[in-house]
Formats: C-alpha cells, sequence, structure tokens
C-alpha cells in the first residue's frame, strides 16, 4: 500500500475484553487501523458512521451472537461485499456451514494464531479488492450494469446499479432482490421467444426517479445481462448543468438533494465519501449564490420546474 493509499480498517466484534486487545495490538503493528465492538448491536452502530475493510466476528456472543450480526451487516448495500471472517471455539461443521451462509468467507478457531490469522485477512483483503476494481471498471465503462434471471431474480449488480435501485425499492438488498412482475414477465417473454422488446419500465413510487431496463444480451446460467438508466435524471441533469454551470458531478449531487437526499445517502448512491458531497456542495453554493442546502434544493427545484 502506497502512503497514499486509505489506511485498511480492521472491525474487530469481540464480547472478550482479552480477544479484543490482543487482536487490536497485534493488527496496529501491521499498521492497520482497528475498530472494536464488544457486541453485535454495538457494531451495527459503528458500520453506521465508518464502513471498514473487513470484519473479525466471534460467533458466540450474548444477545445478538455473530450469526445475526453478520446477517444484519450483509443488508445493507455499502457492506455487502465486505469481507467477514468469524473467529469462535465451535467447531463443528454446522456452525461452519452456519457462519458461511450468513454471508462469512472464512471461519477461524479459537485459540487464535496472530500470523494464521494477519495471513488471512491479507488475501481476503486482496480478493476484496480485486472485486471491487471490477466492479468499479464496471461502473465506469459498462455504467449501470445488473444480471437477472428467468425469473426475474437479480443474481448480482453493480455498485451503481444497487445504488440507484437501493433509490426507488426500500427493501432493496443486493444479495437477494426479485424485480417487479411486470419485469419478471418481460425477462421470461424474451427467454421463451415471444418477446423481442429491448427494453421494459421499471415501476417504482410516484414521484421518485423513472427507470428503464434495456436488454444488452444473454449469458450463461439462464442469466440476462441489463442495463438500468435513470430517463427522468438525464434531462435534469443537462438543465442544472447549463442553467447554473455546475460540473456533471456537481450536477448529480444538486438533483439529488433538490430529491430530498441526505449527504450520506448521496454518498451512497453516487459511489463517494460524505466529504467529497460536502466538497461538491461548498462549490455548488458558490455557483448557485446561496449559503445552505436548503436554498440550493429551492433553487434547483424552480430551476427544474
Amino acid at each position: 500500500m502506497s502512503e497514499t493509499d486509505p489506511p485498511t480498517v480492521v472491525l474487530v466484534v469481540d464480547d472478550s475484553p482479552e480477544t479484543l486487545g490482543m487482536l487490536t495490538e497485534a493488527l496496529e503493528r501491521v499498521g492497520w487501523t482497528v475498530l472494536v465492538a464488544p457486541g453485535g448491536a454495538e457494531a451495527l452502530r459503528v458500520v453506521e458512521r465508518v464502513t471498514p475493510d473487513i470484519v473479525l466476528l466471534d460467533a458466540v456472543m450474548p444477545g445478538m451472537d455473530g450469526f445475526e450480526t453478520c446477517r444484519r451487516l450483509k443488508t445493507q448495500p455499502g457492506l455487502a461485499h465486505v469481507p467477514v471472517i468469524f473467529m469462535t471455539g465451535l467447531r463443528e461443521t454446522g456452525h461452519i456451514v452456519e457462519g458461511l451462509e450468513a454471508g462469512g468467507v472464512d471461519y477461524v478457531t479459537k485459540p487464535i494464531s496472530l500470523d494464521e490469522m494477519i495471513a488471512r485477512i491479507r488475501v481476503h483483503l486482496a480478493n476484496a479488492r480485486l472485486t471491487s476494481s471490477a466492479r468499479a471498471a464496471l461502473d465506469s465503462t459498462g455504467r449501470f450494469l445488473l444480471a437477472a434471471g428467468s425469473n426475474g431474480r437479480l443474481r448480482w449488480s453493480t455498485p451503481q446499479a444497487a445504488r440507484l435501485l437501493a433509490t426507488v425499492f426500500p427493501d432493496f438488498n443486493p444479495e437477494g432482490f426479485d424485480l417487479p412482475d411486470p419485469v419478471r414477465l418481460w425477462l421470461a417473454a424474451r427467454a421463451e421467444g415471444r418477446s423481442d422488446h429491448q427494453s421494459a419500465q421499471l415501476p417504482g413510487p410516484a414521484g421518485g426517479p423513472q427507470l428503464t431496463l434495456s436488454f444488452i444480451g444473454r449469458m450463461e446460467r439462464d442469466e440476462t445481462l441489463l442495463r438500468i438508466t435513470d430517463d427522468s435524471a438525464s434531462s435534469e441533469l443537462g438543465a442544472l448543468k447549463d442553467r447554473f454551470g455546475v460540473t456533471t458531478r456537481e450536477a448529480e449531487v444538486l438533483l439529488w438533494i433538490a430529491r430530498g437526499k441526505a449527504n450520506r445517502d448521496i454518498a451512497e448512491i453516487l459511489g463517494m465519501s460524505p466529504r467529497t458531497v460536502n466538497k461538491h456542495l461548498e462549490q455548488i453554493y458558490v455557483k448557485l449564490g446561496v449559503e445552505n442546502r436548503a436554498a440550493a434544493a429551492a433553487t434547483a427545484v424552480r430551476s427544474l420546474g
């Protein structure tokens, strides 16, 4: 890792103060930033503020156990691809299977060998970053992509596509999501040769983004590759850029402000940090001649009619 790379953040979740202390000391010696939580509920509060690069999670804890904690972590789009390593004294196959099915990538039994743990962390960090780079490349070259089975079940999606779907469907979960019935019927008709329509509207709540799914091609394993676009945003972004002289990224931030989204939501939707959103807002205020986000939102809404 170069000096300009952000530090690796490891979240350690364990109800044992001795384990927390031992792992914190060992991981900090490697140069990683360590966050600690004594239980599942505390871990969920930590990730509301900071997104870790990897999670070390005790399976057996009072209250919310590690398996349930992992399942809840994985329902959050920003954490879906963060690797989770379980730590426990349980050695039965059933517990190992439960940990992997809950979303874990590895299972380390106690007592923990620090050298082995650090080696495993490095492997999973490298794999996660490779996956993240591949998805980021898809985002930049293929824009908003997803794959679905002919039954309408989401198989995978790029992070940008997932964030866009989450703005329309509050219950969206990238690990398991069924597209609406009209889309499912369209996919089934295409798979059976009863339709050659190249796109389908993705119904959402009134007043929300108007999304369209476009057919790209058929893949192996009964997968259809699709591109998702926000039709309502395209013309609005152009209007904001022309009216206020903002950049494309600034126009995107301004549009989501006008739609009532908080900075944290905008950061997740656009794939940037809340700090970067704030920096864009500073430039937006100057270009719009306003002093706060409420005034910026009102100005944008008036401009868009």
